[in-house]
């Protein structure tokens, strides 16, 4: 079985990038799922398992970024043993990456080489305006151009006016509404997955993401499941995977998201929020804490409605949580390099007395 790995995004960019590890036993390939630390790799001998070198163990072992995930492209080695091994992950184009759970602040790559991603909300019982202004911050924080889709258009009266009130919470984004059931819309996906080009559907549980992946396969690829008794969504993804679609492209399918917690996303936010931090430029004074200051732009905006209140609460919401991850991860960077420190004089006075 062979592939042909530029439908799936291959050229000459990523070529240069590997030239750097190329080599007689190693070949190029594209991460499609990662499984405790073992990849499925496609390259163009087909499918393949590889486990992680001992080189990119150590560098995950620093930082968790470095850890493979679903759209990386990856040098993989083949040992005289017939082991199979990531050696190197190429340089990320793109990369969406949230904040892990737990005490440290530290990264974690949802998706990899994205070049559009979509944040995929369902119209019914109506579309969470909140998740999508904080998912919509992570897509553009990625690089990748952002992109709404509305599933289950289908269940909606006026679908187009849905997406109408869904577009004033994503300025400069476009909004598709869709029905996967029905097939409406499906077409306006496909130049997303034209040969060479990747996208990637990030949304909450339920959201209509396999039921999308299916649909632009033409295949039942992904398991589907229905909504629970109270409308919310249960988990059918339990995995990142990058699937090829026939005739080239691909889609990557990701688990739904919960808890969305941005790291250091300044320009994510700022994309996010254009039309806020627009009238915000526009105040009388630069540090004006749009609270009733003489001349606050934001204020006016609220008054004669160009502004809703609850944009701006949105705003402001993640706002905070932004300042306080960017505390969290700057605490955890002064504690490593003080351990470092203790380390180095530990080796000098180690030194010193042999």
């Amino acid at each position: 079985m062979t592939f042909d790995l530029p439908s799936l995004g291959w050229d000459d960019s990523f070529a240069s990038a590997f030239a750097a590890h190329a080599r007689p036993d190693q070949r190029p390939g594209r991460v499609t799922r990662v499984d405790r630390g073992v990849c499925t790799v496609l390259t163009t001998a087909g499918p393949e398992r590889a486990s992680l070198s001992g080189t990119l163990l150590a560098a995950v072992a620093r930082d968790p970024v470095a850890l493979p995930c679903a759209g990386d492209w990856v040098a993989v080695r083949t040992w005289p043993d017939a082991r199979t091994t990531v050696e190197a992950v190429l340089p990320r184009r793109t990369a969406v990456v949230r904040h892990t759970a737990g005490r440290q602040s530290q990264g974690h790559v949802l998706a990899a080489n994205l070049d559009t991603a979509a944040v995929v909300e369902p119209v019914h019982p109506s579309p969470d305006l909140g998740r999508v202004e904080r998912l919509l911050a992570l897509a553009w924080e990625s690089g990748a151009t952002p992109l709404v889709v509305l599933t289950k258009c289908d269940m909606a009266a006026d679908p187009e006016a849905v997406a109408a009130g869904v577009a004033d919470a994503a300025p400069g984004v476009a909004v598709l509404p869709v029905s996967a059931r029905r097939g409406t819309g499906i077409d306006a996906l496909r130049p997303f997955v034209a040969p060479g080009r990747t996208l990637g559907l990030l949304g909450g549980s339920g959201a209509g993401k396999s039921t999308l992946v299916n649909a632009l396969v033409g295949a039942e690829v992904m398991g589907t499941r229905t909504l629970r008794a109270d409308g919310k969504g249960r988990h059918t993804t339990t995995h990142r995977a990058l699937l090829p679609l026939p005739g080239g492209g691909a889609v990557v399918d990701t688990p739904g998201i919960r808890a969305v917690g941005l790291l250091d996303g300044v320009t994510g936010l700022r994309r996010a929020f254009a039309d806020v931090e627009r009238l915000a430029a526009g105040c009388r004074f630069t540090d004006c804490r749009h609270s009733g200051e003489p001349g606050c732009a934001i204020t006016t905006a609220l008054d004669s409605g160009e502004l809703t209140p609850r944009r701006l609460a949105s705003w402001r919401k993640l706002q905070r949580e932004m300042a306080y991850e960017m505390r969290r991860r700057d605490a955890r960077l002064a504690t490593e390099e003080r351990a470092r420190a203790r380390q180095q004089r530990r080796e000098v006075r180690h030194t010193g007395r042999a």
